[in-house]
């Protein structure tokens, strides 16, 4: 058989070269062959509980973590910010990626998606797609800026959200954003935005 062997065969090689393995892997454990495959299971019977990588988190680093605000404003901390102050932040900050939020330059290529609209735009931003202010503040202050993302201050975070919320036409030059007054704020985008009340299948509530 091995005489007549040739290239046309490589296909009957390789299932053979396949089935050899197999064969060795039943009958093969660390290295060592002979050992039956049955021995995998009980080696991790040895296994430490713990590897000892990494350490626990402490209360301080978890709250550090735990930023997330709801559409309803929970969440939100102590602090304030208003459009005066967001404009110089955002001037120093953000406009070298998001451009201009007072004039908007049509086909402008920034490295950043742009930050202001409206409702006649095709452009989805802040000011005619997002449903709840809090969102922005929610966003700015985990992910931004994208070179140094959580280092905002609350109050910086709380002036970016009030100068991008002006320059949505959304609330007014003079606002004061904080807890209480951002969920206050009611997004033009709200109403497009509908409960997911399906039924009969996987429900994510």
């Amino acid at each position: 058989m091995l005489k007549s062997f040739n290239i046309d065969n490589k296909y009957l090689a390789i299932v053979l070269g396949v089935l050899i393995i197999m064969v060795l892997g039943a009958y093969s454990y660390n290295g060592e062959a002979g050992k039956p495959a049955s021995f995998i299971n009980a080696d991790t019977t040895a296994w430490p509980a713990s590897f000892g990588f990494g350490k626990p988190a402490s209360p301080q680093q978890i709250a550090a973590q735990d930023i997330d605000v709801r559409p309803d404003g929970l969440g939100l901390p102590l602090g304030s910010g208003t459009v005066a102050q967001g404009k110089a932040i955002y001037a120093m900050k953000c406009v070298a990626c998001h451009g201009s939020a007072e004039k908007v330059v049509a086909g402008a290529k920034l490295p950043a998606p742009v930050l202001v609209s409206d409702s006649t735009s095709k452009v989805k931003a802040i000011g005619n797609y997002w449903p709840y202010a809090s969102t922005v503040f929610d966003y700015i202050r985990r992910s931004m800026p994208y070179n140094l993302p959580g280092s905002l201050t609350d109050n910086e975070v709380y002036s970016l959200t009030a100068y991008l919320l002006n320059s949505n036409k959304i609330i007014k030059p003079d606002a004061v954003l904080n807890a209480q007054t951002l969920p206050q704020v009611i997004m033009p985008a709200q109403k497009l935005f509908i409960t997911d009340d399906r039924r009969g299948g996987p429900e994510v509530r």
